[in-house]
């Protein structure tokens, strides 16, 4: 019986070492990690994140994660105090607009007591308006995904997994941050 036992153990353990779990990193993803995206921390198998936790949009209607299944999303964690925030949240309303659509979305999720009347002023004045103004006033989802600073922004992938991580401030519309979006798009087969 402890053969047999020790037979089943050792064959498990060796199929597991050649059944690996899907990576979140597309081949070759070091290469394109250069200057802005020198920071991303992209992830050797894909984490689970809360979609299913609320926020609150100007209207003061409830959205969610959930709200972007099927697509690739730029999630960025901010405040309204936050300096780095001030110079990045331009570059995220250009990736808004250079490519949002079916497949992609860029959220913002304004994390903490921001009032929404400072939500709306704060984007008005970095030129970001068009960027969703998301409140998570008690940092929920901040808490969920880990979030313990900002800006923080993670890349999450159609089924709500986070891929990637970038603490601090970057240029979300510089050419080698399109480079990392379309090497993911790409592994997916978008």
């Amino acid at each position: 019986m402890r053969k047999l036992l020790s037979a089943l153990v050792y064959t498990s353990l060796m199929l597991g070492a050649i059944v690996r779990p899907a990576l979140a990193a597309p081949e070759g993803i070091e290469d394109l990690l250069t200057r802005e995206m020198r920071k991303l921390q992209v992830l050797d198998a894909p984490k689970a994140l809360d979609t299913s936790l609320e926020w609150v949009d100007v209207d003061g209607s409830a959205v969610s994660l959930d709200d972007y299944a099927g697509k690739w999303v730029v999630l960025n964690f901010w405040a309204v105090w936050c300096a780095p925030c001030r110079e990045e949240m331009p570059t995220l309303a250009a990736l808004q607009q250079d490519r949002a659509g079916a497949d992609f979305a860029v959220v913002t999720l304004a994390s903490g007591p921001n009032a929404p009347e400072k939500v709306a002023q704060f984007l008005e004045e970095e030129d970001a308006a068009t960027l969703p103004q998301y409140r998570d006033p008690k940092s929920a989802q901040a808490r969920a995904a880990a979030v313990f600073g900002l800006p923080v922004t993670l890349l999450v992938d159609p089924e709500g997994r986070e891929v990637a991580r970038l603490v601090g401030g970057a240029d979300w519309n510089a050419p080698e941050a399109h480079a990392v979006y379309d090497a993911f798009l790409a592994e997916d087969g978008g």
